[in-house]
């Protein structure tokens, strides 16, 4: 039987849906963390696709349109370990 998941899991690929439904349940996931991880994760799609990176950061920026094109800049080059 197929266990109920209250929130889809963003980390699916990292774990099963399981784990992340016990993290949610007692409130250990940081949910800023998380949204950088699926920003991250997006802009190596994109730029797989041959996007160029102006172009990936200002189309992650119509699906976080609270976030600003620099914000977004950080979160991805942070993540890929440079700067």
């Amino acid at each position: 039987m197929e266990a109920l998941v209250k929130h889809r899991n963003p980390l699916a690929d990292l774990i099963s849906d399981e784990v992340y439904q016990l993290l949610v349940e007692h409130n250990l996931l940081d949910a800023k963390s998380v949204r950088d991880y699926q920003i991250r994760k997006r802009f190596r799609q994109l730029r797989a696709q041959n996007v160029p990176a102006y172009d990936a950061i200002e189309r992650i920026q119509e699906e976080y349109p609270y976030l600003q094109f620099d914000t977004i800049r950080k979160i991805v080059y942070r993540g890929n370990g440079t700067r």
